[in-house]
């Protein structure tokens, strides 16, 4: 018999713990829509009613803070905040949230997490302390790790939050003999593809891929063709076809080409003139220089980036140990033996045993199981 009471949750813990659950949904909103900020959600609360929600608006303002309190108004006076995020310090393109949290006479702040954002660092934090107000910090710091990843990537890495997509056979094979396409994972799986893409701020492929898929790489559900992340194409040599999907629709989703230094000004410039912008990057024997495409993209403000190219960029990653998160749909069918590696020079659970699973889903006759960082 174990003699040890288990711990008595508190009234209040229990509602700022539903609070904050709050603020995540909210936040969540914002995903891949946000950037180069994070998507953060806010929650303000008096006497347990709430006066005011708020999350990201699109391209990163306004913040979340501020339009909590735009709809709290007045009434924010003695209420208390939930934020999954610690609010801004710093003078950007808009005023400090601390500072609008101050005026608006919030007394309590409940924070998930301290910004390791340089420019912020545990400085609103203690704005809000130096002016009297209470701070709690760490409620729900695990979730706002993982919400906040691709921010928190960029900001001490120099590089996106990389997603790595493997849509597999159930022997681990992810094409046909000869690098051909398969419908591998059905529609079901393919939904959350596009939730995936929705949420993302970038999705990178290689120019092999567009070749012999023509992908559209858009979020193709009702409602979200506008949520479609900006596209990445890696095209070494610069010969990507104007025909193609990513180009002819790049004035309703963006398309990127990242290529060497090799490929001629003419290539480049018909593509700008198309509406595509270009970047060079350093190449190793043809192969572009992933770590330099990852910091240009960050450059560029992407923090969430999905990989959907085909296995020699997914391998590539894995072995640079590039790969933050892997989304591992397989199918119950079998390709056989003539079928193509998922990861090209590693087998599957050379990137799986070094990655933590998160926990597996069924989508239709498909199962998801998403690996994160240990």
């Amino acid at each position: 018999m174990n003699d040890q009471a288990a711990p008595i949750q508190t009234a209040t813990q229990a509602d700022d713990a539903r609070f904050m659950a709050l603020a995540f949904t909210l936040g969540r909103r914002g995903l891949g829509n946000t950037w180069p900020n994070p998507s953060v959600g806010a929650v303000i609360v008096k006497d347990g009613v709430i006066l005011g929600r708020g999350w990201t608006q699109p391209g990163g303002r306004p913040h979340a803070e501020v339009e909590a309190l735009r709809q709290a108004k007045k009434a924010a006076q003695g209420a208390t905040m939930y934020v999954t995020l610690e609010p801004c310090s710093h003078q950007g393109k808009s005023p400090p949230c601390a500072d609008a949290i101050i005026k608006a006479g919030i007394v309590r702040v409940v924070s998930a997490l301290e910004d390791p954002n340089p420019e912020v660092a545990g400085k609103g934090h203690a704005r809000l302390r130096d002016n009297g107000i209470t701070v709690d910090i760490g409620l729900g710091a695990d979730e706002a790790r993982h919400v906040h990843a691709g921010h928190i990537t960029r900001v001490t890495n120099g590089r996106p939050y990389v997603t790595l997509k493997l849509a597999v056979s159930a022997d681990d094979k992810a094409g046909l003999a000869g690098r051909k396409p398969a419908a591998i994972t059905g529609e079901a799986a393919w939904v959350r593809v596009f939730q995936m893409r929705a949420a993302s701020d970038a999705i990178l492929v290689g120019i092999g891929t567009v070749l012999s898929d023509n992908p559209q790489l858009s979020c193709r559900l009702p409602g979200m063709f506008e949520r479609s992340p900006v596209r990445v194409v890696l095209d070494a040599k610069l010969t990507l076809p104007l025909s193609t999907s990513v180009v002819a629709t790049v004035r309703d989703t963006p398309t990127w080409v990242f290529t060497s230094s090799k490929p001629s000004a003419i290539a480049e410039e018909i593509l700008q003139q198309k509406g595509c912008k270009v970047f060079r990057v350093d190449d190793v024997e043809g192969r572009l220089d992933l770590d330099e495409v990852l910091k240009v993209l960050a450059e560029q403000g992407i923090t969430r980036l999905m990989v959907e190219g085909g296995p020699r960029i997914a391998g590539a990653l894995a072995a640079a140990n590039l790969v933050d998160e892997l989304a591992l749909l397989r199918a119950e069918k079998n390709i056989g033996a003539s079928g193509i590696e998922a990861l090209e020079g590693m087998p599957i659970d050379g990137l799986t045993g070094r990655l933590h699973s998160r926990g597996r889903e069924k989508l239709g006759a498909d199962t998801l199981e998403l690996f994160e960082r240990a």
